[in-house]
């Protein structure tokens, strides 16, 4: 099998993940974080719906992580982003990193929003 290098562009993967914080760029991040083309953005959990419509022009789809457990987004969040055309998948933050990561490297327009484990 022949072996082909990721090149992420200027888009940054999440590089590991731990309690309580993500690893982008070399550099833990604690807390909730949401990842896009513009780099890491702070993110206030599900209650943030506006940091998450303000990416709907620039991904097709916003994959958010609830953190350990795969849990129902709150009815707020969800009805928001729908009223605003974003797409989402939820799943848990660590099958949310890796969906992000493997896209990303297909040069797919997505985002993250996660929570920690």
């Amino acid at each position: 099998m022949q072996m082909k290098e990721i090149s992420f562009g200027a888009a940054q993967p999440v590089d590991g993940y731990g309690p309580g914080f993500f690893r982008v760029g070399g550099r833990a991040v604690e807390g909730a974080l949401c990842l896009s083309v513009e780099g890491a953005l702070a993110w206030g959990g599900l209650e943030d719906a506006e940091t998450l419509v303000r990416l709907a022009d620039d991904v097709d789809v916003i994959f958010i992580g609830t953190g350990t457990a795969m849990v129902p987004l709150p009815k707020a969040l969800s009805d928001r982003l729908a009223e605003a055309g974003v797409g989402f998948e939820i799943m848990n933050s660590p099958s949310a990193c890796r969906t992000y990561n493997v896209l990303l490297g297909e040069g797919r327009r997505v985002a993250l929003a996660v929570l920690p484990v």
